[in-house]
């Protein structure tokens, strides 16, 4: 029996993913050089370091850059971009289905703390989440599960109960390693990407209602 939903938060109830590669593909273009989906795929859901695009630019280039410019104009290309964003379709009717039935709701992010809270209070989402772990509160970020099984001990529900709503590769092999549902709902940026193993794949949350999802996922385990 499901008991809870735990969501993902960038690119999943916010699409901060897309404007943050956008921005760096328009520095790498700026230098004559192309950030190709491919090599940015692998640091979409995990911890920051596993690609610093900065050093590979510098790399490619062959010689040093200003960074500091570079890093102010990235910056204000993504919040341009991100002025203009919404939460994705679906996830305030998923938030307030899973209050209705009665459903424990968390979230976990391999981003800060701060990121993570500044965005959903300013979205007016903060107050909908029971219990939220991030970055702050783990030693490994996804792909491992150590976000997801920290969650889920405090929502006080087993792996088997509960259904992981995720965007990226990472975020759902860290899902499926706790042992959780797992349900993508991929992005613009991360549908061109290879996901591994996972139970139900949508365009958006619009596409099944929340109860249908649950429906659909009862027989998985």
């Amino acid at each position: 029996m499901i008991r809870a939903v735990v969501f993902d938060f960038d690119g999943l109830i916010l699409d901060t993913e897309s404007a943050e590669f956008e921005s760096f593909q328009a520095m790498y273009r700026e230098h004559g050089r192309e950030l190709t989906l491919d090599v940015w795929g692998s640091c979409i859901g995990t911890a920051p370091g596993v690609f610093d695009p900065y050093t590979d630019l510098e790399q490619r280039l062959g010689r040093a850059y200003d960074r500091e410019a570079a890093r102010l104009k990235r910056r204000s290309h993504y919040e341009e971009r991100m002025a203009q964003a919404e939460i994705r379709p679906g996830v305030r009717a998923y938030l307030e289905t899973a209050k209705r039935l009665g459903l424990r709701v968390g979230l976990a992010s391999s981003s800060t703390r701060s990121w993570v809270h500044g965005y959903l209070d300013k979205y007016g989402l903060l107050s909908e989440f029971e219990e939220i772990r991030t970055r702050d509160d783990v030693t490994q970020v996804k792909p491992e599960p150590e976000l997801y099984l920290k969650t889920l001990e405090a929502l006080g529900v087993k792996p088997d109960e509960a259904i992981a709503f995720e965007d990226s590769p990472n975020g759902a092999l860290a899902a499926m390693r706790a042992g959780m549902h797992c349900v993508i709902v991929p992005n613009a940026v991360t549908g061109l990407l290879t996901f591994g193993e996972h139970h139900l794949r949508l365009g958006s949350m619009e596409e099944l209602s929340l109860e249908q999802v649950l429906a659909a996922l009862q027989g998985d385990f």
